[in-house]
């Protein structure tokens, strides 16, 4: 992202003020996190951060302000000594006006905001997450059943939109079908429909439907975080389906892993049942609870104590007076 794309995207948000009348600098922004030059400015320039937007506060400007002019040139120089993409300075401060004279022969845009240093920070942050966070794009249905996000997916026209439906129809929320935007997040994966899709589906037979205005503001949310993925598939004999759910099976979604369970696609089977249970079953693993694995050495334990039953049987003597 250029500085001159940046401040096009947010100058009205941010209420920037374009301080130098460059707006195109030699260096794009390129990483979500910020920095706050006091150190540079001090002297110290071993670890500057050059490749980040660098935000100038009240604690450095009231550093410049403690030197004399020819110190405080030099300590703004320091900035300059370094590509840099941007320079804002926050809370509608007063500047030294070399600053401008710097980024204007450096070709370094400098910006101000009303806004103050801190929450400014987290904003712009913020929003340089969202920028530069992955994503993807796949083709499926995400729904929140009972506050698990699903990822419906499977190839096209198996019945991942009907199977949505249905799930909406039971109370549960659509956030997106046909195109699910996957963007990841702090080591979440968030989905999320197109701006030109949210809130319809294409129903085969029937056509486009709006969900929102059709079952009413609860059956849609924007955004869920992903934590299974359902893959539908046509039922087929030579298809090692999970029989015990022993063993977790796991699909990657940009770098991350995801649960995924396989459902076979047969007349008569109830998919949106199975997927509420999918869900349920999920909660109860993040609550430590594995209904299988607990069958499991139920049985393991059944076995050892029938086994020593029958050694004990084979090892007792005979009962006295012998036996017919």
């Amino acid at each position: 992202m250029s500085p001159r794309q940046f401040y096009e995207r947010k100058k009205e948000s941010f209420q920037l003020e374009l301080l130098t009348s460059c707006l195109d600098s030699a260096r794009p922004i390129t990483v979500s996190d910020v920095h706050r030059p006091g150190l540079a400015l001090a002297g110290f320039t071993k670890i500057f951060l050059a490749e980040r937007i660098q935000i100038l506060g009240e604690t450095e400007m009231l550093f410049l302000e403690t030197l004399e002019e020819r110190e405080r040139l030099k300590a703004i120089d320091r900035l300059f000594i370094h590509d840099i993409p941007c320079i804002i300075v926050a809370k509608g401060l007063e500047f030294p006006s070399y600053l401008t004279e710097r980024g204007e022969k450096a070709g370094v845009p400098v910006f101000r905001t009303p806004l103050s240093t801190t929450p400014f920070i987290h904003r712009l942050t913020e929003f340089l997450e969202e920028a530069f966070a992955p994503r993807t794009h796949i083709h499926g249905s995400l729904v929140d059943v009972y506050g698990v996000g699903l990822l419906i997916t499977g190839k096209s026209g198996i019945g991942k939109s009907e199977c949505a439906l249905d799930l909406v129809e039971r109370g549960h929320r659509l956030v997106a079908d046909d195109l699910v935007i996957v963007t990841r997040r702090h080591n979440e994966l968030v989905g999320e429909a197109s701006r030109h899709l949210k809130d319809h589906m294409e129903i085969r037979g029937i056509g486009i439907i709006d969900i929102r205005r059709m079952f009413g503001i609860r059956a849609i949310t924007r955004t869920k975080r992903i934590a299974v993925e359902v893959r539908l598939r046509e039922w087929a004999r030579d298809v090692d389906y999970d029989r015990l759910g022993l063993e977790e099976r796991m699909t990657t979604i940009l770098g991350m892993k995801v649960p995924v369970v396989t459902m076979p696609i047969i007349p008569g089977k109830n998919i949106t049942v199975l997927a509420e249970v999918v869900a349920m079953n999920h909660l109860l693993r993040i609550h430590g609870l594995r209904p299988a694995e607990t069958l499991n050495e139920n049985l393991i334990q059944l076995m050892k104590g029938n086994k020593s039953t029958e050694a004990e049987i084979s090892e007792a003597p005979p009962p006295e007076g012998g036996g017919r």
